[in-house]
């Protein structure tokens, strides 16, 4: 579980070169994963919204991939510059094979920007599409704040836990990207 926010950071937001350079890499594995994490509340809140750091979380990519898929990935990430991290969670045991994958790119300012790949297999993940993209279903994606994520103070994910107990899909809600109060 993640830690309570500091509220005076609230309104903080993702630097642009961190979702850019991000993206850049996740529109390369499209068609092949699922996303979760921050990465699937970016796409289930409202188009052109604020990346505020609270909202959702943009330290890494967990995306989940069905076993047919992994071999492509594989191939996709490798020859894209991303190495194996290991991880203190290589060897416990999990349903899901989860593997972490890193690379990092300089920006055109010179900045360096370390891109995590948090990679899950299975195949059996419920989905729902937003905006082109699959993720993980919202009401699944909330179970997954008990094992796999952390950031489970993020607004987006508050907000959809009270937005589903009202039976309320919360793609597209202004909800997912509001500062509480």
């Amino acid at each position: 579980m993640g830690a309570p926010h500091n509220k005076n950071r609230y309104g903080e937001v993702w630097p642009k070169d961190r979702i850019t350079y991000t993206l850049k890499e996740l529109i390369l594995l499209k068609d092949l994963v699922v996303l979760s994490g921050g990465w699937a509340w970016h796409f289930l809140s409202p188009k052109n919204h604020i990346e505020y750091k609270h909202a959702h979380d943009h330290k890494d990519m967990d995306l989940f991939i069905h076993p047919k898929n992994v071999a492509e990935v594989m191939h996709i990430i490798q020859q894209n510059g991303f190495k194996k991290v290991w991880t203190r969670y290589d060897r416990l045991p999990s349903e899901e094979n989860f593997r972490r994958y890193e690379k990092t790119v300089e920006t055109e300012t010179g900045k360096e920007i370390r891109i995590t790949i948090d990679f899950f297999v299975s195949a059996s993940i419920p989905v729902q599409k937003a905006k082109g993209w699959t993720v993980v279903a919202p009401s699944f994606l909330l179970g997954l704040y008990t094992n796999i994520h952390s950031s489970d103070k993020c607004w987006a994910v508050q907000a959809a836990f009270k937005l589903l107990m009202k039976n309320i899909n919360p793609l597209d809600r202004n909800e997912l990207i509001t500062i509480p109060d």
